[in-house]
């Protein structure tokens, strides 16, 4: 196999740049024919798309039509078969080894057709999802789908991104990469802008991103070299082939359970057919009916069907605004009791406004809502004019600077970057101050990005012979920096009295469920001096994001649902007990907060188990809380949007990222994607969890107990010496029939309405509990006993053996075709439930009575299934006997859900 060589490029008719990490940033942009300022024009960027392609890797070859009919043949099930229909032919039994044939065929095109069209619906599912970049296109910069880069593009990188080109820096602040999936090196390694030996290893390249990696740490801005299948990640592509699937855990339960079946269904076929051949039947006749009674009892359509009833969920999920990443991750959706949930965006609107600015000198009011630039800054006195108070002012500039964020050109775009930075924005922007004609005063040399150790981000602009830094933060971080706040005629001493009435400032704001950021500037010589030591403390900004319309509902939805919902937050505790109780995940206003510090102490169980919110926490926190809970035995979800969340998304049983905010690495490590970054969404994805496992257990039970049924009615028959009750081929054709059609219906139900008002299943739970098996027998001796008096009384009414076996064969049929409305759950209605609601149930029920007829009245099957027209008598039996087991089991469902409904 050709080893992978990172040196090795590939020749491309686009702008190119041998060795970039070699030359200056200066000389990589021209060569590339781009402004680092502007980036390309937008008709550029198309043509230099249509020379090079979309920046995308070539899709691994899809697993083809002929593996999945293959696949179809590779199992003892259809081994069983063909032995079935080689003894017939060495018997010289033509038709039975020709009918068998065409069974192999049916049984081989349906699971051929419903596998393909599961794998196909997952690969569509695979390419919904979007990866968006920060790209600066004809001097703006906005957001585009990462398909649309091409080289020359200047694109903007933060702490979170993923790499989606292969990129040479241009500037860089603290800038760290994880490269595990390219150069296998597991600590992040650092970056920056300066060129390096044109021999440099790809591992040790610093002027470097490539796609695919991450970026953990600081901030960069970089100009993109290579993109698609030219990038080293896509020599990589070529050279690698596609990982089998895995099998998902209910895939794997379902696996041992149909072997378990196999080896139990072999044991008593084995036994109906000696003791028909000791009781003097044909051996012939009881060696094919014992391979009939092993092929119809053992249950091969499990699989199949379970992908399919997850498939359709996974779909029905996707138009629900939620993308699933695993297929096993709709299965454990359904187990969840613990949702770990960060309150940005999910209980909130994620609607950020700031509507307080707290200066030494004043408290003053923002107006305005949203985006729109129409506001004014109000005190008790009247309007404040920022151009009248240098202290608002400074604030104001200070927003317009220290920021990543941009207000749209013109209104038919969006804005770009973290939304209190967007709200910073555009409180400026309501005080005449805007970015842009800001930076033109005062360019931008530096940019420190935000760091979860500092707390902090500033950046640099010249100002005139000299400096200003701008900074914003955690307020308790930048009072810790400030030794100085603005007075009135410039900055005065910040002793420790004034800290802590500041710090007193940010109680009250955030006890009114505010987030508040701090905002401070100094001037410097030099553009490289420590940003974050000697500041001037400007004023607070309190921002206020409403909670989400709803969300009080659906919170107190889980907990009808036996879900518990913990906020983790790195707010403060007073703002992270306002936004709780403004949604109603707590009921009154002194709720217990457990803070950051007091997880590094150590938790209880006990308190980890009462407690709902939890302020100041990190993401070591994240991971030792999930941990906690797992041991506890719960099966917790975890939603997350930043990079430091990614570990505990992976950590958790179930891992959801928001497809609005998130960052690509939180989404690269979910389970589920949010496209609407709605707690509801998480809801309706669990109760669609929920559905599906009942719909899954509902057709497991159906199948098992109509196999059971097959099984006692020509074992207890060939024990008792009587004559067989359905003959093989008969067997045959109901495996297809009734084990089909109805367990189809039964997998694609909408559920029972009630699905959110019980507990979570315990994830330990088997999908055929003792209490199954109990019902299973006793269905199976229901539908038997139905059998058998049909055929006792066809014989004793007078009529030939043929037509007696007719009539027994068509109450079994019609038995099991009833015995699907036996399948609702014991808390739903007897006329409209689940079952009576689903139209696939009825269409299943009409298709399999049309092929019930075809037998018996058609032009060849009756021959080859050797039935006869059983005459009104014989309807008259079917129907009466065939209804019976169903109507008892109606009876002792009542019964019995009264009696577990009584105290």
């Amino acid at each position: 196999m050709e080893s992978y060589d990172p040196e090795r490029r590939v020749a491309s008719p686009a702008p190119m740049v041998d060795a970039p990490w070699s030359l200056p940033p200066v000389r990589v942009a021209r060569a590339l024919d781009v402004d680092p300022g502007r980036g390309l024009s937008e008709a550029e960027a198309d043509r230099r798309r249509e020379r090079v392609g979309p920046n995308r890797l070539r899709e691994h070859r899809r697993r083809g039509a002929w593996a999945i009919l293959v696949d179809q043949v590779r199992s003892l099930v259809i081994g069983l078969l063909a032995l079935a229909a080689a003894v017939a032919g060495l018997y010289g039994e033509w038709i039975e080894a020709g009918a068998i044939a065409v069974v192999l065929a049916i049984n081989a095109a349906i699971g051929f057709v419903t596998e393909l069209r599961a794998i196909r619906s997952m690969e569509a599912l695979r390419r919904l999802g979007r990866v968006r970049t920060r790209v600066r296109r004809g001097g703006e910069e906005r957001t585009v789908d990462a398909e649309l880069l091409v080289p020359g593009d200047i694109v903007r990188m933060e702490g979170g991104d993923v790499v989606t080109a292969d990129i040479r820096l241009l500037e860089a602040s603290k800038l760290q990469a994880d490269e595990s999936t390219l150069t296998g090196e597991s600590l992040p390694v650092g970056k920056d802008a300066h060129d390096v030996a044109v021999d440099t290893p790809l591992a040790e390249r610093s002027p470097m991103l490539y796609k695919g990696t991450a970026i953990t740490r600081g901030g960069g801005i970089g100009v993109v070299v290579a993109t698609g299948m030219r990038t080293e990640l896509g020599d990589i592509s070529r050279l690698v082939e596609e990982a089998e699937g895995v099998a998902t855990p209910l895939e794997a339960r379902l696996d041992r359970l149909g072997r378990r079946l196999i080896f139990l269904t072999l044991g008593v076929a084995a036994a109906a057919a000696t003791a028909g051949i000791l009781a003097g039947k044909d051996a012939f006749l009881m060696f094919e009916t014992g391979i009939a009674l092993a092929v119809a009892a053992i249950p091969e359509g499990l699989p199949v069907v379970a992908t399919i009833a997850l498939a359709r969920g996974m779909r029905t999920m996707a138009r629900r605004n939620a993308l699933i990443n695993r297929l096993s991750s709709v299965e454990t959706l359904g187990a969840t009791d613990v949702i770990c949930v960060d309150k940005t965006g999910t209980l909130t609107e994620n609607r950020m406004t700031a509507v307080r600015l707290v200066t030494p000198t004043r408290d003053v009011e923002i107006t305005g809502e949203g985006l729109a630039t129409e506001g004014a800054f109000r005190t008790g006195g009247g309007e404040v004019d920022p151009d009248r108070d240098p202290a608002l002012r400074a604030a104001l500039e200070i927003a317009a600077l220290c920021t990543t964020a941009a207000l749209p050109a013109r209104g038919d775009r969006r804005p770009s970057g973290d939304p209190m930075e967007v709200a910073l924005l555009v409180a400026a922007a309501k005080g005449g101050i805007r970015r842009p004609r800001l930076l033109e005063e005062h360019p931008e040399t530096r940019h420190v990005a935000f760091e979860v150790d500092t707390k902090m981000m500033a950046t640099v602009h010249r100002d005139g012979d000299r400096y200003r830094i701008a900074v914003k933060g955690a307020p308790a971080a930048v009072l810790e920096s400030a030794d100085r706040e603005l007075g009135p005629d410039g900055p005065l001493p910040l002793d420790e009295g004034r800290r802590r009435e500041w710090l007193a400032r940010n109680e009250r704001m955030a006890a009114e469920g505010l987030r508040v950021l701090a905002l401070a500037s100094r001037e410097a010589e030099d553009p490289d001096e420590e940003p974050f030591a000697r500041l001037v403390l400007v004023g607070l900004v309190g921002f206020r994001d409403p909670p989400r319309a709803g969300i009080e509902r659906a919170i107190a939805s889980c907990r009808r649902a036996g879900i518990r919902v913990v906020m983790l937050t790195g707010d403060q505790p007073a703002t992270a007990r306002g936004i709780a109780r403004a949604t109603g995940l707590v009921d009154h206003d002194d709720a217990t907060v457990v803070h950051g510090r007091d997880l590094e102490a150590g938790l209880s169980d006990e308190r980890r188990e009462e407690a709902v919110i939890f302020a100041r926490v990190t993401p070591r926190h994240k991971l030792d809380l999930i941990e906690g809970y797992q041991r506890a035995g719960h099966i917790v979800a975890m939603t997350g949007d930043g990079v430091n969340d990614a570990p505990a998304l992976r950590k958790a049983d179930i891992g959801i990222a928001m497809g609005r905010r998130g960052t690509e690495v939180a989404q690269r490590a979910a389970d589920m994607v949010l496209e609407d970054d709605s707690f509801q969404t998480i809801l309706a994805a669990i109760g669609q969890g929920r559905t599906i496992f009942a719909n899954i257990r509902r057709f497991v039970l159906y199948l098992l107990s109509c196999n059971l049924s097959e099984l006692m009615t020509v074992g207890l028959a060939s024990i008792a010496s009587a004559p067989l009750p359905v003959l093989p081929l008969q067997l045959l054709f109901l495996n297809f029939v009734t084990d089909v059609f109805p367990a189809l219906a039964l997998g694609l139900g909408e559920g029972e309405a009630s699905v959110m008002e019980q507990p979570p299943r315990d994830p330990s739970e088997p999908i055929v509990t003792r209490r199954h098996w109990v019902g299973l027998t006793l269905y199976g001796l229901l539908i038997t006993a139905a059998v058998l008096a049909a055929l006792a009384l066809a014989l004793a009414r007078g009529m030939d053996p043929e037509q007696a076996v007719t009539i027994s064969f068509l109450t079994l049929a019609f038995a099991q075709l009833w015995h699907v409305f036996d399948m609702r759950d014991w808390r739903s209605a007897l006329v409209r439930n689940e079952i009576t609601e689903n139209p696939y149930v009825w269409g299943a029920l009409a298709l399999c009575t049309g092929f019930l007829a075809v037998a018996v009245y058609g032009p060849v099957l009756p021959r080859v299934l050797d039935l006869h027209d059983p005459g009104r008598q014989g309807w008259l039996i079917v129907l009466g006997l065939s209804v019976a087991p169903m109507l008892v089991g109606q009876l002792v469902m009542i019964v019995a859900g009264g009696l577990r409904r009584s105290p």
